[in-house]
């Protein structure tokens, strides 16, 4: 079995609650074509020069936004600034798959550096809750965590109908209203969710700490480096002001970034039941891509190619434009949806989400395709 076999399989076999009854032979023949290009062998040196570049872009604006006066310069400077910040948060999603290098250590460096360092996130968090348990079960209802808005929004049209009176009316009326508001706190809920599991983690009896001792580490660094080094400078309120702009402004880049694969209508919610159908099925219906231009390519580090990095997490984001091609004729062949959708288009859907929340998938197995939403069977839909 190939290296990348098994960290496929490790995929599907962790996760919180996921079951590991994954048909995953349909993918033998994609994992011979990965390893006859080579794409399997990590771009490390890729990988680290757009993290540079973005992290230089970010610093950049934050510079010309301190050094600088005027209301339409420092708004293009923070504007900047966070370009290149979810650039280093995409670019580390990548070492956080492992997928940046082949020494073990160079990804979890990268990791600690871009996102409790960088952010305030914690990395023990992130690998947990995108890599243990999103992953393997993608839109699962009662396993992915990334389903789960309640009690502030409705996923799916089922909790809407699970209410009644001043929260139906909430749910059906007014929360695709605020959605767009409150992404601003996407990044601060990340952090106070990372902060919790953290410390749980940490006071639990038993087993190895090192990185999460390493992970608290990282994250006290953070507020040393973008709060109190800053304060000994700069007047304290000013210094927090700008911190909550800039994670706030994250919030809209993480989503900008992130919610285009899973939230759309057309990437279906599934039921509990449907984490045990055929894994290439579960993983290309709860998933879409899109598409983006050069810089938005370095921007998001690959996860405009949703399906094809889900397929094989693993792999260095920048193989992904090439196995593209390979992965929409496999579907093509085999019957699997892909999608693909303009990055506007696919962002206005996600958006639209709250406003008319999708059901429930619960027959994928037994369903023809065709019967869901926007499902394109045997060519991409391009948009």
């Amino acid at each position: 079995m190939t290296g990348l076999e098994i960290s496929l399989l490790n995929a599907c076999e962790r996760g919180s609650g996921a079951s590991v009854n994954r048909k995953i032979e349909p993918l033998a023949e994609l994992r011979e074509q990965i390893i006859a290009h080579g794409w399997n062998h990590k771009a490390t040196g890729r990988v680290v020069s757009e993290l540079l570049i973005n992290l230089a872009i970010a610093l950049a604006g934050i510079w010309i936004f301190v050094v600088f006066d005027g209301l339409v310069v420092r708004t293009c400077a923070i504007f900047v600034s966070t370009v290149g910040s979810m650039g280093v948060s995409t670019n580390t999603h990548t070492s956080s798959h492992y997928a940046t290098s082949r020494k073990r250590w160079v990804n979890e460096l990268l990791t600690f550096f871009g996102y409790p360092i960088f952010v305030g996130m914690s990395a023990c968090y992130w690998w947990h809750k995108h890599v243990v348990v999103h992953h393997p079960a993608p839109n699962v209802i009662g396993v992915d965590g990334d389903v789960d808005l309640l009690p502030w929004f409705a996923r799916t049209r089922e909790e809407v109908l699970r209410t009644s009176g001043g929260r139906r009316i909430y749910y059906e009326k007014i929360q695709g209203l605020i959605f767009p508001f409150a992404i601003a706190l996407v990044g601060f809920n990340m952090q106070a969710a990372g902060w919790r599991s953290l410390i749980s983690s940490l006071r639990r009896s038993g087993g190895p700490k090192k990185k999460e001792w390493v992970d608290l580490g990282s994250m006290v660094l953070h507020y040393v480096i973008w709060l109190g080094i800053p304060m000994a400078f700069f007047p304290p309120m000013h210094v927090l002001g700008f911190y909550c702009l800039r994670i706030g402004l994250m919030g809209y880049a993480v989503f900008a970034a992130l919610a285009p694969g899973h939230f759309p209508a057309e990437a279906a919610c599934l039921s509990g039941e449907e984490k045990d159908c055929d894994y290439v099925l579960l993983q290309t219906s709860a998933t879409v891509n899109f598409r983006t231009g050069r810089l938005g390519r370095l921007m998001c580090s690959g996860l405009e190619y949703q399906i094809e990095h889900h397929l094989f997490p693993n792999l260095s984001h920048v193989y992904y434009p090439k196995l593209a091609a390979v992965v929409r004729e496999f579907c093509r062949t085999h019957g699997f949806p892909y999608r693909c959708y303009s990055w506007p288009v696919v962002l206005w859907k996600s958006l639209r989400t709250l406003q008319s929340p999708p059901s429930v998938q619960t027959e994928l197995n037994g369903s023809p395709l065709e019967s869901m939403p926007g499902s394109i069977v045997g060519r991409p839909e391009v948009l």
